[in-house]
């Protein structure tokens, strides 16, 4: 018999794709997201919550979800940009805007399940280790699974700074402090690990962000105009940085519970092809082309060139 060589071409690869879109891509780790969504079948169709965390360039987005059949639902939703009703009007994308964004998603989800009295947990930020689950309470604490999507989970991360606010604020994630700033391995196999709360309270408090903004002030001076134009804008100084994140967590604590803004009950409005928008301006909005016009805009087109042509010639 003759040997046949099958011949495996380019169109037989372009028909060969990813099972999920999102695989494709590069947006989401099916593994790890099959592991967090899986619930035991002896659950009865309980939920299974998870701390959705994500960092843009500027902004922090936490959402508690929970998956079903037809798709994920949220419980509750917590931005950064959030934390101006709360007197920060600058810096959102932070390791203390991390930590704040975590408290106020934390409260936000028991104030809403009716836990807030019961899961209350650490008043005042202290980076000291802490779990809602090894403290006596009368209901079981509310339990979600972090999820970080595909952020490197490196140590001192800022999305564990998300984490450490959840905590404190009272939600059941587990967790250890190997990730968080001040840890250290032990040194050898058999020891206990060490952990420096004050090395991550510092963090929490934005001390790292002082320390900058103070050697900027000494050593270039017009960089610190462009780096922190919004904290001279607001009137904040470096000394006041730390006293303005301690009063944003007791705020938080105060009133957690999100404000949804009022429509102004304005509304775009159209008369032909010009448009009014609700703050007053007017302009025209280019109407749609029929096909013989558009024809008929081409012959005008190669007309006009075809003249000038001409007219370069002569």
């Amino acid at each position: 018999m003759v040997f046949v060589k099958v011949q495996k071409n380019k169109a037989y690869y372009k028909r060969l794709q990813t099972k999920f879109r999102r695989r494709r891509e590069g947006k989401t780790d099916y593994f790890a997201r099959r592991k967090m969504v899986t619930q035991d079948k002896n659950k009865y169709n309980t939920p299974k919550y998870r701390l959705v965390a994500r960092i843009t360039n500027t902004r922090i987005i936490t959402q508690v979800v929970y998956s079903t059949i037809q798709g994920d639902r949220v419980l509750t939703q917590a931005t950064s940009p959030e934390l101006e009703k709360y007197g920060v009007p600058c810096g959102y994308t932070n390791y203390a805007a991390c930590y704040a964004t975590g408290l106020l998603i934390a409260r936000r989800t028991l104030d809403k399940v009716g836990m807030a009295e019961i899961c209350v947990g650490v008043e005042e930020a202290d980076a000291e280790e802490f779990h809602i689950e090894e403290e006596e309470t009368e209901r079981r604490p509310f339990k979600v699974i972090l999820d970080v999507g595909l952020t490197r989970t490196i140590p001192s991360s800022r999305i564990f700074g998300i984490l450490k606010g959840a905590v404190d604020g009272g939600l059941y994630i587990p967790h250890s402090v190997r990730k968080f700033p001040g840890y250290k391995e032990p040194e050898e196999r058999g020891q206990d690990y060490e952990y420096d709360a004050g090395a991550h309270l510092e963090r929490i408090i934005g001390t790292h962000v002082v320390e900058y903004m103070e050697m900027l002030q000494e050593e270039d001076p017009e960089r610190y105009k462009v780096a922190f134009s919004k904290y001279i804008e607001n009137d904040i100084e470096p000394d006041a940085v730390e006293e303005m994140w301690k009063d944003c967590h007791k705020k938080i604590r105060e009133e957690p519970k999100f404000e949804k803004k009022e429509h102004s009950g304005i509304v775009n409005t159209r008369k032909g092809n010009q448009i009014e928008t609700s703050n007053g301006n007017k302009y025209c909005r280019a109407q749609k082309m029929s096909f013989k016009q558009r024809h008929d805009r081409v012959k005008q087109k190669k007309a006009s060139a075809l003249k000038k042509m001409m007219e370069a010639e002569e």
